[in-house]
């Protein structure tokens, strides 16, 4: 089967490699950010480390996180309300939308909420998701261009349900103005979108941004934009607060620039980075997306996350998620909790029932925890180099539980003979729609994996098995439900005597290309 992988890759060069360069910004040192560290000297306060990796009073704040912990990505969720409709800056690459239900991706909501609604809406997810622990306000605008409708969520919510984990995301311009009433209601956790550092870069992404009653253009607002940025990350981590700070690749404009970004954010003490690919479908209207601008394959946003290790912690499980999201990261269950619907829901917020739900999971987190150190603790023999990249198809829990043909998006996890590590994800076209498979659906999903070597499921049909393996990737179902590191691994290491005795011979695998931002399967 010819792939349209090339295609889709076709008509410009791999982005340069990033490895070996050194930048030092100006005025800060060259080692500040997180200050914890783990074993020989690994920064400790990644996405991905546990409890023994960094402060108890971090620990607290991360632990249930699903957007600031890799691990429990897996088990907890979080939702988002559309109360900041207004923005102040204009992004080439955001064009939003209040009334679409058919996007995936920021800046888009099916329905504008009032804070009474939206808190409304929280307690009512809450209820019926015990495991939901975290919200946040995310647009659909800039959650500080409205800060009259965003801190009143907060403060009622503060109030009415004080267990749940507050966040806002802001582009920073107006930051710097909003720490104190940041602190004010215990908001633990901003997400700033920083995509650079130098206002040449930044003319290219911003025209205008609106600032003290005035708008300003090009590259004048882009250094205010900056300025803003830096000043009111360095505010937030002397007050305590933690940050995640979100910059979109964009091809040919700050891909190579994104190492600054990273060494500059870890300077003033950002806790994770999160390289996100830039979403530029032209049906979601915005500038990038109608001129033509292209996003990242998957290996060039591997580059970069990798050039940029020894930074800033990297966040790799980001959603690029609406601005009404609900539930687990990589799934939307908005639908069920319309206004109309809550309108008829008996709502009884349970705390002690959350409290004993939540013990539960945490049970079932430890076990996956368990499961992986077995299962590299079993791994066998030398460390060869290998490396290879699998695809896993899971509907949360951290294990193989997902029907090949009812995925919408494969979890990517890189391999050695001593680590599984999640490296991110790939939406995919649904593969089984009204019960039967459709195979010109296939392409598209081989084109999301087309880096893996093999693809981990809990059941698979025979027609997508046997085109899966004409393109060398080894459909596996032999570890159904199995938690996944230990699935992934106990197949890397039967793959890796497979090769040592000669049965089949080890290749390495193409690019693979992003469907971010997809429009959601009917």
């Amino acid at each position: 089967m010819e792939i349209a992988l090339q295609d889709a890759l076709s008509g410009h060069s791999r982005l340069k490699p990033l490895n070996g360069i050194r930048v030092e910004v100006a005025g800060q040192p060259a080692s500040s950010g997180c200050g914890t560290t783990g074993g020989e000297g690994k920064a400790s306060c990644g996405s991905s480390d546990g409890q023994n990796d960094m402060p108890p009073e971090i620990w607290e704040k991360v632990k249930n996180h699903p957007c600031y912990s890799e691990e429990a990505h897996h088990h907890y969720a979080r939702m988002h309300v559309a109360v900041a409709p207004a923005c102040n800056i204009q992004c080439n690459y955001c064009n939003r939308k209040y009334d679409c239900s058919n996007e995936s991706r920021p800046g888009v909501v099916s329905q504008k909420l009032t804070p009474e609604q939206a808190v409304k809406k929280v307690i009512a997810v809450a209820s019926e998701i015990p495991q939901m622990t975290v919200l946040g306000i995310a647009g659909p605008g800039d959650a500080l261009a409205s800060p009259q409708k965003t801190f009143e969520t907060f403060r009622m919510l503060q109030e009415q349900a004080p267990d749940i984990k507050l966040c806002l995301s802001t582009n920073g311009l107006a930051l710097p103005d909003y720490v104190d009433e940041i602190c004010k209601y215990n908001i633990d956790h901003v997400t700033i979108t920083i995509n650079m550092i130098d206002a040449a870069v930044g003319e290219k992404i911003y025209p205008w941004i609106f600032y003290n009653h005035k708008r300003y253009y090009g590259r004048e607002a882009a250094q205010i934009l900056t300025d803003r940025q830096m000043l009111g990350l360095e505010m937030l981590t002397k007050r305590g607060v933690l940050t995640k700070i979100n910059s979109v690749l964009i091809p040919g404009i700050n891909d190579e620039h994104l190492y600054e970004v990273n060494r500059a954010v870890k300077s003033r003490g950002a806790f994770l980075h999160n390289i996100m690919p830039l979403i530029s479908e032209a049906e979601h209207g915005t500038v990038f997306g109608l001129t033509g601008q292209r996003g990242p394959s998957a290996q060039e946003l591997k580059d970069v996350q990798d050039a940029c290790m020894g930074g800033a912690n990297l966040m790799r499980h980001c959603r690029q998620c609406r601005a009404d999201a609900v539930g687990l990261l990589g799934e939307d269950r908005s639908d069920e909790f319309t206004l109309d619907q809550i309108e008829h829901m008996d709502v009884v917020y349970d705390l002690e029932k959350r409290r004993a739900y939540q013990e539960k999971v945490e049970a079932e987190r430890q076990a996956q925890h368990d499961a992986k150190q077995a299962a590299l603790a079993a791994q066998s023999g030398t460390d060869d180099g290998m490396k290879v990249l699998v695809a896993v198809a899971t509907t949360g829990g951290g294990k193989v539980n997902e029907h090949f043909g009812h995925a919408t998006e494969f979890q990517i996890f890189e391999l050695t003979p001593s680590s599984a590590t999640f490296v991110g994800h790939r939406r995919v076209d649904l593969y089984c729609q009204g019960g039967f498979g459709e195979d010109e659906q296939l392409p598209s999903i081989v084109n999301a994996i087309n880096d893996c070597h093999a693809v981990l499921v809990a059941k698979i049909g025979a027609c997508p098995r046997d085109e899966l393996k004409a393109v060398g990737i080894e459909p596996v179902d032999a570890y159904a439900h199995d938690f996944i590191e230990k699935a992934a691994l106990t197949w890397f290491a039967d793959y890796r005597a497979r090769v040592a005795n000669g049965e089949i011979a080890h290749r390495e695998r193409g690019d693979a290309a992003i469907r971010q931002g997809a429009f959601m399967a009917a």
